[in-house]
């Protein structure tokens, strides 16, 4: 079946989700988005299998450049990366979208054109974007909000769920750090603990234990009782 795009609606929300980014870095994500979307058709459920080469040649910009604005879009939940054997799938959050309409040729029947005719998506001025309700963009944010102030962040990350780390591609290294501060902070609040208060009677008892079982010791013990000594050795008042 031939089926041809008809045309696509952006909603407005992706230019104010964008204004998080400063200067040519948001057209340039701008950009690259709209190279994505000239692939990821709702017919394939706006996914598109892209290589670099092929943006690069829509946009004029360079695979870097690409690079990066694919990163901030997958952080910002824009378009989603997932990485598989022979490259990456990208897959596009339909809440930045309003409706697709597609035009078939006139030859087909009415009823494979009823199966394209699907209905319009919500309007999406009436959802909450994902980034209110996705860990990737928490991370994002406890990152940038603790900027500068690494234990900080781990500490913050540590708090959100193994799962959610793990996923996050944008800032691996702390997730992996954030995860290992979390395995060590619940192995530590199942642990017991003793205290040194503890610690400094049972070495007591134990020096004493060993400084009665000494012959020596014993038979000092015995000549200053039977000489009426003290413990220095001298006559008891």
């Amino acid at each position: 079946m031939n089926v041809s795009r008809g045309f696509l609606h952006i909603t407005y929300k992706i230019y104010h989700h964008l204004d998080k980014l400063e200067g040519v870095h948001k057209s340039n994500c701008l950009n690259v988005f709209l190279s994505v979307m000239k692939y990821a058709w709702k017919k394939n459920g706006y996914e598109a299998n892209l290589r670099h080469e092929t943006m690069h040649k829509d946009t004029g910009l360079c695979r870097t450049t690409i690079k990066e604005c694919l990163q901030t879009l997958n952080t910002l939940n824009i378009v989603k990366s997932i990485r598989g054997r022979s490259g990456k799938t990208y897959i596009v959050n339909e809440i930045f979208l309003r409706s697709e309409n597609t035009y078939q040729d006139s030859r087909q029947t009415p009823i494979s054109r009823s199966k394209i005719a699907v209905s319009p998506t919500p309007d999406s001025r009436n959802t909450t974007t994902l980034e209110e309700t996705i860990y990737i963009n928490n991370i994002g944010n406890i990152v940038k909000r603790f900027a500068g102030d690494r234990e900080k962040i781990l500490d913050e990350l540590s708090k959100l769920p193994i799962a959610e780390l793990k996923e996050d591609k944008t800032n691996v290294y702390l997730c992996k750090l954030a995860i290992e501060r979390k395995e060590d902070n619940e192995r530590n609040a199942n642990a017991t603990f003793v205290t040194p208060e503890k610690m400094i009677s049972a070495l007591k008892e134990f020096k004493n234990s060993r400084k009665k079982a000494n012959p020596f010791y014993k038979a000092k013990v015995e000549y200053n009782k039977k000489n009426n000594l003290n413990w220095k050795g001298e006559p008891n008042k």
